[in-house]
């Protein structure tokens, strides 16, 4: 069963049929809309300031979700996955993302909606990623434009997916 606690008497709360892992980690000041899922060995700190998720979230294996204390929290969209070990640490992300497996996003980073950051990068504090952009590298930088409706497409497939993944699971 997912360890899921209170921080200062705050509880962490869940829209319908989300799915938690069976060692994930989901603590304080956390909000999840409808369908959302933490996958394992995932951890969602809201201890130190507010992380508020949309509908359609996935959270994959071993990533790490924070913030800083009285200064940034995570904002999720909705149709937004987030890869295996990817560390997000105070930023807002838009609809219709995906962040890549092993990518760090730093404090106060927004994501403009329909955008990929790639696997690996390194999204810098303060960055503003263009809506319908990919991000790639270390720091990260614009690599091109998207079709933002051919990349929404495909996040939403992937969203769909961990919906039915999680309905694997008892």
């Amino acid at each position: 069963m997912a360890l899921i606690k209170p921080v200062k008497g705050i509880y962490p709360s869940f829209g319908k049929e989300c799915y938690l892992a069976d060692n994930a980690t989901v603590v304080g000041d956390v909000k999840m809309g409808d369908y959302c899922s933490v996958w394992f060995n995932a951890v969602v700190r809201g201890d130190v300031n507010s992380i508020r998720m949309g509908n359609k979230v996935n959270i994959q294996d071993g990533a790490v979700l924070h913030c800083l204390y009285q200064k940034s929290v995570v904002e999720i969209g909705d149709n937004v996955s987030v890869g295996h070990n990817v560390i997000i640490h105070g930023a807002h992300i838009h609809d219709n993302v995906l962040v890549g497996m092993g990518a760090t996003v730093m404090d106060h980073v927004d994501i403009g909606e329909n955008s990929i950051i790639a696997a690996g990068a390194l999204v810098l504090k303060d960055t503003q990623i263009e809506p319908g952009s990919i991000y790639a590298g270390v720091p990260a930088k614009r690599v091109k434009s998207v079709d933002p409706e051919q990349t929404r497409d495909m996040i939403h497939k992937i969203a769909d997916n961990y919906i039915m993944y999680a309905g694997w699971f008892d």
